[in-house]
């Protein structure tokens, strides 16, 4: 009898253990975005379409971490690129090999610095600025291209105007016009 208590009592404390764990893995899920490799995305892609946003970076880029800190964390972006899009994080110089659309991209220098990943270079279009974000639709076409840092506000307005379809039916200047942010100013 003794040793059935003792292993219902270790059910039940691994039981709320395993709840405290879900618990804080779902504020950590509303709290972050979802970054993926660009990888990642492709194949999510084919379960299900959404579109693509893409953030180029680089580790020695300020700004980039500066939008990583401020922009990447309000709760009103993190919950709708989560929602709306496959958040892609791309390093500019990573070293990866990418295979995409039956294309091979890879770091031609990968052992010399700043070297540029090919897939960031067609991406970008070779104009390389970081930050950069991208959105693609969901057949990997290029909507939009933003360089430089962006803060939520700037943001919000360019994922919503492409993450609701806006673009195909409202022209920039008229929608942005009549936009209303989500987002709280301090």
């Amino acid at each position: 009898m003794k040793k059935i208590k003792i292993i219902l009592l270790f059910l039940f404390v691994t039981f709320l253990f395993s709840e405290y764990i879900f618990v804080q893995e779902k504020k950590a899920d509303t709290n972050e975005i979802k970054w993926m490799t660009f990888q990642q995305a492709v194949e999510m892609n084919k379960k299900k379409k959404k579109k693509i946003f893409i953030d180029v970076y680089t580790n020695w880029c300020g700004w980039c971490k500066v939008m990583d800190k401020n922009t990447f964390t309000n709760p009103v972006i993190v919950k709708y690129i989560n929602n709306k899009y496959y958040a892609v994080k791309l390093n500019a110089e990573m070293k990866d090999t990418v295979v995409f659309n039956n294309y091979t991209f890879v770091n031609p220098n990968p052992k010399i610095p700043r070297s540029t990943h090919q897939l960031a270079a067609s991406l970008l279009n070779n104009q390389l600025s970081y930050p950069t974000t991208i959105y693609l639709d969901k057949n990997f076409s290029i909507l939009h291209q933003a360089q430089g840092y962006q803060k939520p506000e700037q943001i919000e307005i360019i994922m919503k105007y492409f993450g609701e379809d806006e673009y195909k039916k409202t022209k920039w200047e008229d929608y942005h016009k009549t936009f209303k942010s989500e987002i709280t100013l301090k």
